[in-house]
Formats: structure tokens, sequence, C-alpha cells
């Protein structure tokens, strides 16, 4: 009787320690736990509310380390990205699109973990660059729930440390999250009612989770840091394939 609710919090603490860590998976990894013993329609809108709220808490945690001119360039493709991607959703197999972009995932991630370091661009990179990559992550992620893969990989090939990583993506990820919901609701209706009684167990998860991940992500140099994205990048990948 109370296994989904020890389900619940568990799922969403793990999901928040490790979106606080790297910044993104948050619903790669509470899903997983999750969506074993709560019906879909319940889970989703939770895991989409949770995952904007560890993303809000992970970003005031971390404040003084983000730089949103960085980020502006990947918001303003995002922003055309995702209105596309919506409209795609439901004119494209999305089952299958899901399953080559989690094949890619492996693949690229696995393919880079064994490489020895980061940083296959180096030099100034355009705005122009960073707004493709803005777009083609949004475009993704409306299509994934993934919208911080691209962008991650990107930062990745770039060489960048951990702190610039995070200044970049994070504003990006929780953005192009507020961005779809909003979009969502106002063409689709709300859809789904959020449980009470799930988002008060949630609440003391997501904050203790959140506040655990970003403290760990102070612990950790640029090397471990990047072989962990990756890893996480691995399994969601395999996440969206299975």
């Amino acid at each position: 009787m109370f296994a989904p609710y020890v389900a619940l919090v568990a799922a969403v603490f793990l999901g928040a320690v490790v979106s606080g860590f790297s910044g993104f998976a948050f619903s790669a990894v509470a899903g997983a736990i999750l969506l074993r013993f709560v019906p879909p329609n319940t889970a989703v809108p939770l895991m989409m509310a949770c995952s904007i709220a560890t993303q809000v808490l992970s970003m005031a945690r971390l404040r003084q380390k983000l730089e949103w001119g960085r980020s502006l360039p990947l918001l303003a493709g995002g922003c055309v990205g995702i209105p596309i991607a919506l409209y795609l959703f439901d004119k494209i197999d999305a089952h299958s699109f899901r399953v080559g972009f989690g094949v890619f995932l492996v693949l690229y991630c696995a393919y880079m973990l064994l490489r020895p370091a980061a940083g296959l661009l180096r030099g100034e990179v355009s705005r122009i660059g960073d707004a493709v990559v803005g777009f083609a992550g949004a475009l993704v992620g409306g299509l994934t729930a993934m919208p911080g893969a691209l962008p991650t990989i990107w930062c990745d090939t770039r060489g960048l440390s951990k702190e610039a990583q995070r200044a970049t993506v994070q504003p990006f990820i929780a953005i192009m999250q507020v961005l779809s919901i909003v979009l969502i609701v106002t063409t689709r209706g709300m859809g789904e009612i959020f449980q009470t009684t799930n988002i008060v167990l949630s609440v003391p998860a997501l904050v203790l989770g959140t506040l655990t991940g970003t403290s760990l992500f102070g612990k950790v140099n640029d090397l471990l840091f990047r072989k962990a994205v990756l890893m996480l990048l691995v399994v969601s990948g395999l996440g969206l394939i299975l």
C-alpha cells in the first residue's frame, strides 16, 4: 500500500541529487523508479514540476557561478526550437526519434569516455554556433524531454570547465522547461491535476536531494565531473532506447 509513496520519495530524492550535481537528468533518474510504481498520467506532470523546481533551487545555490550572457545565444535558438518541436511531436514518430537519439547518446558518450581529455573544438565559437546548438537542443528536448543533452555535449567538445558548463547549460534547461510547459498548457490545457499528497511528499526529498547534489558539485574536479556527466548521458540514452 505504501510502496508508491516510498518509490516517490526515493525517486525524487535521487533525481534531485543527480540534477543538483550535474544540472540535468532529473527525469531520467526519477522516471526509472517512479514509472514502475505510479501511472504515467500521474508521474509525468509531477516529474515536470519537480524538474523545474530542482533547476531553480540549483541555480539559486550556484547563482554566483551563473553567467547569463553565455547562455543568451543558446536561449535565442531554443526559443525558436521549442514551438517547432511541439508541432512536430504529433506529426512524426516520436518513439523512433527517441530511440535514434538514445543510440546516438550512448555511442557518442561511450566514445568520449575513452578519450583522455575533452575539447575537440578549441578557441572562440561564434554566437551563431551557440544559437544553432540551442535550437537543436530545444528541438530534441521537445521530442525527448532532454533539452540539455546537446548543449552539454557542446560544452564538452569545447573543453569548458564544470563551472562554465553549469553556467551555460543550467539556465538554458530551466527556461526551456518552463517555456515547454507554458506552451503545452496554452495549446492543450492542463490535462492532468497535480495530486496534493504527492506534492507534499516530494518537497522535502526535492530540497534535500538538490542541496546534496550541489554540495557534491563543489567537491569534484573537472575531470571527474566530465566523466560523471558523460556516464549520466549514457544512462539517459539507454533510458530512451529501452
